[in-house]
């Protein structure tokens, strides 16, 4: 013990390390370096995986397979003993959850679990939850509202998909059927006319007579 660590005793921060002031220090001299390399060079770093030049680790190992990680739907997950800071009678959604500040934002949508219990009569709307959160939810007096990815009640998204179709398919009723025109008759062909057979000639092509 000596004085420097007496008076260190309850700070919130450790003294640096004074490299280069002697051997003594037990960081002179290369200052932790080690003897020439690149590690020894000014400004010398090393990116993350490398290992010196050997085939690093993600290289090493067999990457066989699929995974939709990446793909995967994100949910904001909220438990149901979590909505007993409402009234009877609120409505429930992401906005709301989020101003009470019950939850961070992880994601748009928000997934309702069944963990606890829930004692008010509440108006859930998310776009999914647990049979557990259903079961909690209902038997409490509450009611669930199932939205879609873009925070619509589904019932009104497929509604709304539907008026297009039912317009294309009225105007299509309404416009009689265009009864295709008769194809015209295609004229007989004209029989080629015989060429005349050439006379035979009695005469000697080459006028020569009978000896």
């Amino acid at each position: 013990m000596d004085l420097r660590t007496v008076c260190a005793k309850g700070t919130k921060y450790k003294a640096r390390q004074r490299v280069g002031r002697g051997p003594g220090s037990g960081a002179g001299k290369t200052s932790g370096r080690g003897h020439k390399g690149r590690g020894a060079r000014s400004g010398a770093s090393r990116r993350p995986g490398y290992e010196g030049g050997q085939m690093p680790i993600y290289r090493r190992i067999p990457k066989r397979g699929f995974t939709n990680a990446r793909f995967r739907t994100e949910y904001t997950t909220i438990n149901v003993e979590a909505l007993n800071v409402f009234a009877d009678g609120d409505v429930v959604d992401l906005e709301a959850i989020l101003g009470r500040g019950l939850v961070s934002r992880t994601s748009d949508l928000l997934k309702v679990l069944g963990n606890g219990s829930l004692e008010r009569k509440l108006t859930v709307r998310a776009q999914k939850c647990s049979a557990s959160a259903v079961e909690k939810i209902t038997a409490a007096g509450g009611e669930i509202i199932t939205l879609n990815n873009r925070g619509k009640e589904l019932a009104e998204a497929e509604e709304a998909d539907a008026k297009p179709k039912k317009k294309a398919k009225a105007k299509a009723e309404a416009e009689p059927e265009a009864e295709p025109e008769a194809e015209p008759e295609a004229e007989p062909e004209a029989e080629p006319e015989a060429e005349p057979e050439a006379e035979e000639s009695n005469d000697d092509p080459k006028g020569e007579g009978e000896a």
